[in-house]
C-alpha cells in the first residue's frame, strides 16, 4: 500500500484506460497540479520507503506463521513479526492518508486511489481483527494464524492495486500522444 510514482505528464491527446476516472478528456491518474504537489510532497518520499520495508517484513512474517502453522514452533516469534507488520502497516497507511490530502484534497477515498482505499480497509481490518484476537486472548493459535494469513493475502493484493496505478502513471509519462491500454 504505497503511493510513490514519479512520472511525466500526460500529454494532450493521449488516452490511457483502465486507470479510474476521467481527467480532462482523457484518463489520466493525476491533474498537472496534483503531479506537482505529488513530486513535492515529502510524503512521496516517505511512502516510497515505507513500501518495501512493509514488504520485507511481511515476507519475514509470512514465513514465521508458515513456519507456525506447519510444525507448531515459534509462535511467539510469528505473534512478534505481525504485531511489527501491523504497526508497520498503521504507519503506512496513516503517511499514505496524509500523502492523500496533500495530493488530491481528501484523506482518503480520492478517486485516483478509491478502490485501493477501500482494499486498505479490509486489509487494515483484518490486521486490526489480528489484534484483538492476540491482546483479548480470544480464538486459537492457529485461528489467529488464519487470520493473520487472511489479511497477509489482502495485503498482497492491495499491493498489487498500487503496483498497478504505478505502471500506469508510468505508462502515461512515458507514452504521449498514444493509447495506452492495459
Amino acid at each position: 500500500m504505497t503511493r510513490t510514482d514519479h512520472v511525466s505528464p500526460v500529454q494532450p491527446g493521449t488516452t490511457v484506460k483502465g486507470t479510474g476516472h476521467e481527467r480532462g478528456g482523457t484518463s489520466a491518474l493525476y491533474t498537472a497540479e496534483e503531479r506537482v504537489r505529488r513530486d513535492e510532497s515529502v510524503w512521496t518520499v516517505v511512502q516510497g520507503i515505507l513500501a518495501p520495508f512493509q514488504f520485507l517484513v511481511f515476507l519475514i512474517s509470512l514465513g514465521l506463521v508458515i513456519r507456525t502453522l506447519t510444525t507448531g514452533d515459534g509462535a511467539f516469534a510469528a505473534d512478534a513479526s505481525i504485531v511489527v507488520k501491523t504497526l508497520v502497516l498503521y504507519t503506512i497507511m496513516i503517511t499514505g492518508s496524509i500523502w492523500e490530502k496533500v495530493v488530491f484534497g481528501k484523506w482518503l477515498f480520492a478517486p485516483t486511489f478509491f478502490w485501493e482505499d477501500v482494499f486498505s480497509m479490509l486489509v487494515l481490518g483484518l490486521h486490526t481483527l489480528y489484534l484483538v484476537l492476540l491482546l483479548g486472548g480470544i480464538g486459537t493459535l492457529e485461528q489467529r494464524m488464519l487470520v493473520a494469513l487472511a489479511g497477509y493475502g489482502a495485503y498482497v493484493i492491495n499491493a498489487g492495486q498500487f503496483l498497478w496505478k504505478l505502471r500506469m502513471a508510468r505508462l502515461q509519462g512515458s507514452l504521449p500522444a498514444q493509447t495506452v491500454t492495459a
